[in-house]
């Protein structure tokens, strides 16, 4: 948890300086205010896709440097190319090495559901990815509380984009087992040690509601280990370490998605 409450520190201290640099009136006058979002939740149901939600980052507080030097125009336009039914994109600087147009730039160049993938604990960081162009945020059950879950999951379907919720554990789908959100995300890895335990989300799996769409995470380096995600209920599967350590992300991402359709 050490990890996580030193990002939540961090993510405080950044809201505090970017809400009086970028006040709430200058981002509504964001190009993408106004624009209809793309539906992660369609999307991911689509015959066409395999529910692939690819994911763009340079580094995590895991593995550290990843793929430095990453370009997210050409990994982006690889990934939808290669059939991924939508893109996570980091926008944390200090701890995923994220810069600040990576977002806008998919968003300019796809058209497809993108993710925010960051650390939301303040509104102000909706209005923020709205104005960024994101369809979907990422609500994180471990670093929330439910009455945050539920005021932010308002506030986004009030904005129009849509909410994952991410959580990890059976407590944290029962303080959330009412949540609105628009899909729910199990991690496989443990927040607290990090270490990756596919079987996770199939275990918890069976306590979220029917009709709830499943996205696993993290530790999805087969097509057999997502086949069986997938008969266990999952829909979508959101992968970013397998595709992003290789030379070439968005081949090792069509590579997948072809084996997906055999």
């Amino acid at each position: 948890m050490k990890i996580l409450e030193t990002i939540k520190q961090q993510k405080i201290i950044e809201v505090r300086e970017r809400r009086s640099l970028y006040p709430i009136k200058l981002l509504e006058q964001s190009r993408y205010f106004e624009t209809a979002c793309v539906s992660l939740k369609g999307y991911i149901h689509s015959e066409k896709h395999q529910g692939i939600i690819a994911e763009f980052k340079r580094k995590s507080p895991s593995k550290g440097n990843i793929n430095v030097y990453a370009d997210v125009e050409k990994i982006s336009l690889g990934y939808m190319q290669a059939g991924a039914s939508a893109l996570s994109v980091l926008t944390d600087e200090t701890f995923f090495g994220a810069k600040k147009q990576d977002l806008p730039t998919a968003r300019k160049l796809n058209y497809c559901p993108i993710l925010r993938k960051d650390f939301i604990i303040d509104e102000y960081q909706l209005i923020e990815s709205k104005a960024m162009g994101a369809d979907t945020i990422l609500l994180i059950a471990k670093i929330l509380t439910p009455a945050q879950i539920a005021q932010f999951t308002t506030l986004a379907h009030q904005l129009g984009m849509e909410v994952l919720l991410e959580i990890h554990t059976e407590t944290e789908i029962l303080d959330n087992i009412h949540t609105h959100a628009d899909l729910v995300g199990i991690n496989n890895r443990n927040l607290n040690s990090f270490e990756v335990d596919v079987e996770n989300s199939i275990r918890l799996a069976g306590l979220l509601p029917e009709g709830v769409v499943k996205i696993a995470e993290s530790g999805l380096e087969s097509a057999a280990v997502i086949k069986t995600l997938k008969n266990n209920g999952f829909s979508g599967f959101l992968i970013g370490e397998y595709f992003m350590k290789t030379a070439d992300p968005a081949a090792k991402c069509a590579a997948l998605i072809k084996e997906l359709r055999l």
